[in-house]
């Protein structure tokens, strides 16, 4: 429902203010909309094209995991506490494991392997959702974690950083997990309040928490202090691509170790990486133009020189509003906030407050309406009650964590 409405808004806002421009004198506003939607819809089907490869790269080996036991061997490991986190599902539900494969993907920054793994969890909590057009409370809760964008290793933004010659490309490291953290317990916390946890399961959280800021800190504040540039940017490539062939190492040896036929297992779950792909089609090219057309209106630049209106009417610095077009995409295009990002840093500097805060805003969310879009798109839900909101909410969290570490983290 909620989707329903948005989309709907999305072009009638971008209707309307198209207009605007028109009777403003801006005679290319019509052509430019209609450009990007066919952009945009093109862009939909390459991308769901482009997933058929991975995807079938990656549902292959997990068939093998899964014939060799290993997915329900993580999902035992991890189930005490997803327990907490998802009480609907069954104990030892494989849909932990997958999980727990794409939170991991999503901590190193593995884009390619965290879409096939997430899409498979999707479809692991899909088969114990009673209500098949509606999303459950466990599927809510994992969209919403997913789409809070936990990493601890911002590989693209550093090398961006690079790039346009950074004195310290590694310097958001620290920062950043802050950010990301901060925006996933936030989500965990509106959407625990939304499904009405009880005391053991807020126990759980704070401790998990704890650890986890204990853990993630640890690491940034190793990768920050203890290494240089050169040495913090080897050592997340070792770490993400390495740890991707160990599970690819693992899988192999699980299914041997297990008496499996490994090739066979590997073709037999292959086979749904084009299905999957094919069936999300509608739903990315759906979402992707109606964010076209809400992007090319020009409605970020409004609701930008409207906030720097508001603060600074206030008595408020308004520096901070200079790097907020990065904060307004990212939730709606993961390029186009790219895009804004990039843009920022080369007419600001890399190492500007600007260029800064550009990068904490790009690395402390996801595209949370394309993740909608292809998650519960792949599984056929229609309505995805609050997961929209409890996920911008977590989207607000992370940027005002951004705008605060910006002005008093010690940078370099």
């Amino acid at each position: 429902m909620v989707l329903n409405f948005l989309w709907i808004a999305f072009f009638l806002i971008a209707f309307i203010v198209a207009l605007i421009r028109l009777f403003m004198g801006d005679t290319e506003v019509f052509k430019n909309l209609m450009d990007g939607v066919f952009e945009s819809a093109n862009t939909g089907v390459q991308i769901s094209i482009g997933l058929i490869g991975i995807m079938a790269l990656f549902l292959g080996f997990m068939n093998v995991g899964e014939k060799a036991g290993a997915i329900r061997f993580l999902s035992r490991i991890v189930g005490p506490f997803f327990n907490k986190l998802f009480p609907e599902l069954p104990k030892n539900h494989p849909a932990m494991g997958h999980m727990m494969m794409n939170f991991s993907a999503n901590l190193l920054g593995l884009d390619n392997a965290a879409t096939p793994f997430g899409l498979k969890s999707m479809e692991s909590l899909q088969e114990v959702n009673p209500q098949k057009d509606t999303a459950s409370n466990s599927q809510i809760m994992f969209m919403v974690l997913h789409a809070s964008g936990l990493t601890i290793i911002p590989v693209a933004i550093i090398a961006q950083r690079a790039i346009l010659k950074s004195n310290n490309p590694t310097e958001i490291f620290i920062p950043a997990i802050i950010c990301t953290f901060t925006a996933t317990m936030v989500a965990i916390c509106v959407t625990a309040i939304w499904q009405k946890f009880n005391r053991k399961q807020w126990t759980t959280i704070i401790i998990v928490g704890a650890i986890g800021a204990v853990i993630l800190g640890g690491l940034g504040f190793y990768l920050r202090y203890y290494l240089s540039n050169e040495s913090a940017t080897a050592f997340s490539k070792i770490i993400s691509n390495g740890l991707i062939m160990l599970f690819f190492i693992i899988m192999i040896l699980g299914g041997v170790w297990k008496k499996v036929h490994v090739y066979d297992a590997f073709i037999e779950g292959a086979k749904q990486g084009f299905e999957v792909a094919v069936k999300i089609i509608p739903y990315l090219v759906g979402m992707l133009v109606a964010i076209s057309v809400l992007r090319n209106c020009g409605v970020f630049t409004y609701m930008v020189d409207g906030l720097r209106y508001i603060v600074e009417s206030m008595g408020f610095d308004s520096k901070w509003v200079e790097a907020m077009p990065t904060a307004l995409m990212r939730p709606f295009s993961g390029s186009g906030s790219r895009a804004m990002m990039i843009d920022a840093m080369a007419v600001h500097g890399a190492d500007s407050f600007i260029g800064r805060l550009s990068c904490l805003f790009q690395g402390s969310a996801d595209t949370t309406f394309y993740i909608v879009a292809l998650y519960f798109g792949s599984v056929g839900i229609k309505k995805t009650r609050y997961a929209i909101p409890a996920s911008l909410i977590a989207d607000l969290a992370g940027i005002i964590t951004a705008i605060f570490l910006a002005y008093n983290w010690p940078w370099s």
